[in-house]
């Protein structure tokens, strides 16, 4: 597994460079974007495309290629198997009893947190937050007591809709967006939820996206307004639902939200 650059070319590792050029083939994502990077680095080499669409057919030609080959797995940018299929790929080649091994470099998830400063010294990476409003929020509170900074992946179309999601579950966290990272307009900037929705509101964000929301720092305090939360989420929840959401993400009592949201839809 060699780590490729998530965006400057200069990024990759003179130990990536030998390996890539002594193997023997390389498995990817896209045979476009490896190739354009193996052209950068007037490496020559067979590409084999591996990605979500890949079945089990394609695994097990890769893997018993690898008795008598040295295959290189990379992802599209970054470190392979950190938001991508290869993992199972990695599985199946223990499993055979080919060896593998890891060579590290750039991660956008790793990069994003170094700049943001927020806490690092416990993180939880979830992914992607799911592409519907609903999944969102649940994601959100069913992560909304982890004592640890939470590091999510995001797209430039979906961010603002993600940013809301964060304002509902989780208002009162600090969150900190790293985009275009490096490239020549790299970006990170850190606020409160709504600052943030604002401001790419204003300018509409391109380019990849590191999404992170800082850990709680205990009981959140009292001005907390759950009947805004909970007005949110019974847009789309049920009452018994909205109430579980809203007390994960203010730590008040689930009860007493479920009659306050009992109330607040009938009137």
């Amino acid at each position: 597994m060699v780590a490729t650059p998530i965006g400057n070319l200069g990024d990759i590792t003179l130990r990536s460079i030998r390996v890539l050029e002594a193997c023997d083939g390389v498995a990817c994502e896209d045979t476009r974007v490896t190739g354009k990077l193996l052209k950068h680095l007037n490496i020559s080499k067979p590409l084999w495309r591996y990605n979500d669409h890949s079945d089990t057919k394609d695994r097990k030609r890769l893997v018993e290629s690898m008795a008598t080959r040295a295959v290189v797995l990379v992802s599209d940018a970054g470190t392979p198997l950190v938001s991508d299929p290869g993992y199972r790929l990695v599985a199946d080649a223990r499993a055979a009893g080919v060896m593998v091994t890891s060579l590290p470099g750039p991660c956008a998830a790793i990069a994003g947190l170094t700049l943001s400063g927020l806490p690092n010294d416990r993180f939880l990476f979830a992914g992607f937050l799911p592409a519907k409003e609903k999944g969102r929020h649940d994601a959100l509170g069913d992560l909304a007591a982890v004592d640890a900074t939470l590091v999510f992946y995001e797209t430039a179309p979906r961010l603002i809709r993600s940013l809301e999601a964060v304002a509902t579950v989780l208002p009162k966290r600090s969150v900190a967006i790293a985009r275009e990272l490096t490239k020549l307009h790299e970006e990170c900037r850190t606020g409160s939820p709504g600052a943030l929705i604002e401001h790419y509101a204003a300018h509409p964000p391109k380019g990849e996206i590191v999404l992170l929301i800082a850990p709680p720092t205990g009981t959140l305090t009292e001005d907390v307004d759950t009947d805004a939360m909970l007005r949110e989420a019974l847009t789309e929840m049920k009452p018994s639902q909205a109430a579980g959401l809203v007390a994960k993400a203010s730590g008040k009592d689930r009860k007493t939200l479920y009659a306050r949201a009992l109330e607040l839809r009938s009137s």
